[in-house]
């Protein structure tokens, strides 16, 4: 972390120093032998550990020296060796890196925090560090004059940050308003360390909260940070404003303040950290309706398309179609607009080609289209139903059940069942099979829910085909009669066990819906007897 001098200018600087007897007469003996002690230790630096016994107490010796000497050797030393083995430490060793972190001068303010810093990888140090006091002295070195010393300290204060813990103690003792006001800094490291420590600190609601409350342009100045020549400082700029785009205001605020259009410039950028932070940003700020139609509008919708097929990163796929859904979300317009762009045909084409973590939220996906009316017989001349089928048998529950959502809300009020009808046996079992997966007594509440519901859509879309399907499985029609039949409505599945909240009304609903699909289906059978 920061540059620091290398740690044989520090032995060059003892041996210099001692031979012409500069140090002869300001030096205690214990300095001198700590001296001596240390020039042995560095001359067989890879086979000793510096942050125990005597090598560590000729280290502490030289930094509680009040020569300031002595200290920048000290300081240096701890630089390097921590540059290259950094493991969990004790108080010992950080006391003195500690103390030297308050000195005046520029130089041992400079090593010491780089090496405060480095060990601050460690997350048992990382705590250590917190409870000896560090923060209140690295906050204060981050407003030094010294772009360096601003540097190591920020860097610092950013890994402290990673740990849960410490991020509150990091509010309290003020570090917010500080970082905020070195994200104008002209130095790029410092404005990476301030961006990816803010981004750190805004992982938590209630220090999202206080963000809002310090400085009402943190924003804006993320916001430009976007539009800075350092591709690493773009990066945590987008992954900060993703953490505040978990709360609404600054979901609102992002769009608000022209957010969108570098956010789309780095969507398309060719450099992988870029896309992903970018990517992740936009879908949190899909979150929040009112943003649909301006992210849309802003031309998101085909640049997320492609990035379905990024097969390189799962993250980004997910991302992808996690925005587009949520886009879908509430209006017309947009699920029209999203279909228009070819983004159905797209996911038709990958998704048995990619992981069950973006299938869950391709068949999400689908589902959400497949609520509208107006494009429902469009969904299914697309031939949606062979690749959704399929997918109700998936290992994965949530692409089982996503899956048999989209097929349930695509059942609901069509013209034209002939695609229905086209899939009753294949692929995979078709149509019929899934119905006989999901009624079964062994599957969730919700899945039997799920299968009852799609049979009544069926029946109320008065198709004779596949109506006749239907009545003359005896599998389905034995599954339905058995639900409407159940008088324990707290029986437990086999699969899972039914206490969940709501799952009282959930089973009251069945049972309704059981029967009155049951009782059609009797009639059905009863009208082909006469």
């Amino acid at each position: 972390m920061g540059n620091i001098a290398s740690c044989s200018c520090c032995q060059d600087c003892f041996g210099k120093r001692n031979r012409t007897g500069l140090y002869e007469p300001l030096l205690q003996e214990n300095e001198r032998e700590a001296i001596a002690e240390l020039l042995q230790f560095l001359e067989n630096r890879n086979h000793t550990n510096f942050f125990e016994g005597e090598p560590l107490r000729a280290l502490s010796t030289l930094a509680f020296s009040d020569n300031v000497d002595l200290q920048r050797s000290a300081a240096l030393a701890f630089a390097e060796i921590t540059e290259k083995d950094v493991r969990q430490v004790g108080r010992d060793t950080l006391n003195p890196i500690l103390f030297l972190l308050q000195s005046h001068d520029v130089e041992v303010q400079r090593a010491a925090s780089a090496a405060l810093g480095n060990l601050a990888v460690n997350t048992e140090n990382k705590l250590l560090i917190v409870k000896l006091g560090g923060l209140e002295q690295l906050i204060r070195q981050m407003g030094s004059p010294n772009v360096e010393v601003q540097c190591n300290a920020v860097g610092c204060i950013t890994n402290l940050a990673t740990h849960e813990e410490n991020r509150q103690q990091l509010v309290n003792a003020g570090a917010i308003p500080v970082l905020i006001g070195l994200l104008s800094s002209p130095d790029a490291d410092v404005q990476y360390y301030c961006t990816t420590a803010l981004s750190n600190i805004a992982v938590d609601a209630g220090n999202r909260k206080k963000l809002a409350q310090t400085d009402s342009r943190l924003v804006q100045y993320l916001i430009a940070l976007m539009e800075t020549k350092s591709l690493k400082v773009q990066c945590q700029a987008a992954l900060a404003l993703r953490n505040l785009a978990s709360d609404e205001k600054y979901q609102l605020e992002i769009v608000r303040c022209k957010g969108l259009t570098p956010l789309l410039r780095l969507l398309k950028s060719s450099f992988l950290p870029l896309i992903l932070s970018s990517v992740a940003c936009i879908r949190n700020i899909s979150i929040h309706p009112a943003n649909e139609s301006p992210i849309i509008d802003e031309g998101f919708v085909n640049p997320l398309i492609e990035l379905l097929s990024y097969d390189d990163n799962e993250e980004i796929q997910c991302h992808a179609i996690s925005t587009l859904r949520n886009l879908a979300a509430s209006s017309e317009r947009n699920k029209k607009a999203i279909v228009e762009a070819g983004a159905v045909e797209r996911i038709r084409i990958l998704i048995n080609q990619v992981p069950a973590s973006v299938q869950t939220e391709m068949t999400a996906a689908i589902a959400v289209l497949a609520l509208s009316e107006e494009l429902k017989q469009r969904l299914l001349s697309m031939g949606v139903l062979e690749v959704l089928v399929p997918l109700t048998s998936s290992r994965n529950m949530e692409v089982q059940g996503n899956s048999a959502a989209a097929i349930g809300n695509l059942s609901s009020k069509v013209k034209d069942y002939s695609p229905f009808v086209q899939v009753w046996e294949k692929p995979s079992g078709g149509l019929c099979g899934f119905l006989v997966q999901f009624l079964d007594e062994s599957q969730a509440i919700a899945f039997q829910h799920i299968g009852v519901w799609t049979i009544e859509q069926f029946l109320d879309g008065n198709d004779p085909e596949l109506i006749s399907k239907i009545a003359q499985s005896p599998e389905i029609v034995q599954a339905v009669t058995r639900i409407a039949k159940t008088s324990d409505r707290s029986k437990e599945t086999k699969s899972e066990k039914i206490g969940e909240e709501g799952n009282d009304d959930l089973d009251g609903d069945i049972y309704g819906l059981a029967k009155r699909v049951a009782n059609a289906l009797s009639e059905i059978e009863g009208g082909k007897k006469q």
